[in-house]
């Protein structure tokens, strides 16, 4: 994945969780006028500032960030449901 894709990538969750540059910037510790910079691929940022624009500012891992199939549940996810949530979903495996 080149700058030009990683930045697209960025900009496609920030604006799938309904970010602004300022709100995301924020959150993950960086300057606002940073985060534009880096969606038109032209700064490269570090794994840390990458790390913590997914996991402070969108709230996935890097794994989920560059994975290829947003649909893809994993044990970060189930985690994250609630304990009515699970019920549901053990219902619904139950059923299969």
């Amino acid at each position: 994945m080149n700058k030009l894709e990683l930045g697209q990538r960025i900009e496609e969750f920030r604006i799938k969780k309904g970010l602004t540059y300022y709100q995301l910037a924020l959150k993950s510790g960086v300057s606002s006028n940073y985060i534009p910079q880096i969606e038109r691929g032209e700064k490269c940022q570090t794994v840390e500032v990458l790390s913590n624009i997914c996991e402070d500012g969108f709230g996935i891992t890097l794994k989920e960030f560059f994975s290829n199939d947003d649909n893809v549940f994993t044990e970060d996810k189930v985690a994250k449901l609630t304990p009515a949530q699970k019920e549901v979903l053990n219902l619904f495996l139950n059923l299969l």
